[in-house]
């Protein structure tokens, strides 16, 4: 069984739209920023790739993880054709953070924030009238596993047609954290590369609109082949070989493809050593004798870790990448670690080539593994 992307949206600190964001990753411009959010002096780490909407003057402000949010949702349901009375229509959204910078800003300035703002349902209901709401807090999987969710509700006819939806926007508490448990602070993030240190935050969203295969009024941007949900708990940070093995066996096995099938792979790729590598070994493994195998790339080298949202932006740009026949390089990918010899990283310019069918890795903390599975629409 196959499910149709018909509508889809995304924003990041590189672009307002899939089409701008998939144009700034061809062109494989640096862009991390100094950090604006919080006070720099504070932490070790100086950069992040944070969306500028904040107020010139400084200072930040609450619920811009909600409106990149209902932005998003808005702009995949009319990229699908769809009008905006979400009434009949699940609407499942994937995070890390939830509207934890909004309770920061709360907590330490006074914000205006009431406590049904701190709920994604609540705005969708208010924008969309949307009556059926999920929030899947799962880590960097997150909106992944909320695409899982997606195709199986249609699956099982609860619904015809679901939107899928990721958005996190930077908190302290998150960053402070990242800044004390990482042995190196990234100046920059750095995938598979020598020189990369760690993680470095992102800021952003991504919507889907999935339906029920044939059942869409306009084109169908591409097809859910499957997708793979597991959660092995090895550690509590340290990701497990044999949990992502099972992980990306299990998509193959749920979208009735092989490893030779896949023509991209969309990497994790969080430039942490430990993440890095394990993922380079699993895929040097599964892709061992499957011919040049396919081609892999890591966004992430240009919109940092996106956290909830970034699974589903990473497909996203996987469609067009179909689309447009060409995969994004990984920025800054000079000298790669000895654990990725021999797989098909995209390095300095664009790939160009058929992409037919990829592959999509998104890997959390705690072992919450998703792998999605998407083929071009014919």
């Amino acid at each position: 069984m196959t499910w149709d992307i018909t509508g889809m949206a995304a924003v990041a600190n590189i672009g307002a739209s899939p089409q701008e964001i998939f144009a700034a990753l061809c062109a494989g411009q640096e862009s991390r920023k100094p950090l604006k959010a919080f006070t720099p002096d504070k932490y070790r780490a100086a950069y992040a790739y944070e969306i500028d909407d904040r107020p010139r003057g400084g200072g930040d402000i609450p619920q811009r993880a909600t409106l990149w949010l209902t932005t998003g949702v808005r702009q995949a349901v009319a990229d699908a054709g769809l009008d905006e009375d979400l009434s009949q229509v699940p609407v499942l959204v994937g995070t890390t953070m939830r509207e934890q910078r909004s309770l920061e800003l709360w907590w330490r300035d006074d914000a205006e924030v009431a406590v049904e703002d701190l709920h994604f349902g609540a705005a969708l209901k208010a924008a969309f009238g949307a009556s059926t709401t999920y929030t899947f807090a799962n880590a960097c999987s997150a909106s992944l596993y909320a695409l899982g969710m997606a195709t199986d509700m249609i699956e099982l006819g609860m619904a015809d047609t679901v939107v899928v939806a990721g958005t996190d926007a930077a908190t302290e508490s998150g960053f402070g954290m990242l800044d004390r448990v990482q042995n190196d602070i990234p100046d920059a993030l750095r995938p598979f590369d020598a020189t990369h240190k760690g993680m470095l935050m992102g800021e952003g969203a991504a919507a889907v609109v999935v339906q029920r295969a044939g059942t869409g009024n306009g084109p169908v941007h591409a097809r859910v082949r499957g997708v793979s949900m597991t959660c092995d708990a090895h550690h509590a940070t340290a990701p497990d070989p044999d949990g992502i093995t099972r992980a990306v066996r299990d998509a193959y096995s749920r979208a009735g493809v092989r490893a030779q099938d896949i023509d991209l792979v969309m990497l994790h790729g969080s430039g942490t050593p430990r993440n890095d590598q394990t993922e380079s070994n699993v895929l040097r493994h599964i892709f061992q004798g499957v011919g040049p195998g396919p081609r892999m790339t890591a966004i992430k080298a240009m919109t940092g870790h996106t956290m909830g949202g970034s699974g589903l932006l990473s497909l996203v740009m996987a469609v067009l990448a179909m689309k447009n026949g060409k995969v994004p390089p990984v920025l800054g990918l000079a000298d790669p670690i000895p654990e990725a010899a021999g797989l098909g990283l995209v390095q300095g310019s664009p790939a160009a080539g058929v992409v037919t069918v990829a592959q999509i890795d998104a890997f959390g903390f705690g072992g919450i593994n998703a792998v999605a599975i998407v083929e071009a629409a014919r």
